[in-house]
């Protein structure tokens, strides 16, 4: 029997989120308005770990998730896009960060 993967709202909005702030990660780290290659492959594996979320629309916040589904060195590169990128957020996509605060 083939897993249905995690289409949602609750699922997408997490989607858009993590996509929002590994863009704005590249842009002001990497200086790049297209993602580089390094954040290309983190975006997908966070996409493909969402959409095969066990918890799927009943999913908190990744970082009080119970479960660590990231490989420890995918888990390192999102906790340090998150850790860079957050103040930033509140700036340049409010809705988004107050959306998230909420979710934890």
């Amino acid at each position: 029997m083939e897993k249905v993967l995690n289409t949602g709202p609750v699922v997408q909005k997490e989607k858009e989120t993590v996509t929002k702030m590994i863009e704005l990660y590249c842009l002001k780290k990497h200086h790049r308005h297209e993602l580089c290659e390094e954040c290309q492959d983190l975006k997908d594996y966070a996409l493909k770990r969402l959409s095969h979320c066990r918890f799927g629309e009943e999913k908190t916040a990744c970082s009080n998730c119970s479960v660590h589904c990231y490989k420890p060195e995918y888990r390192q590169k999102i906790k340090s896009v998150m850790r860079y990128v957050g103040p930033w957020m509140l700036l340049y996509h409010p809705v988004y960060s107050v959306k998230h605060i909420f979710n934890k």
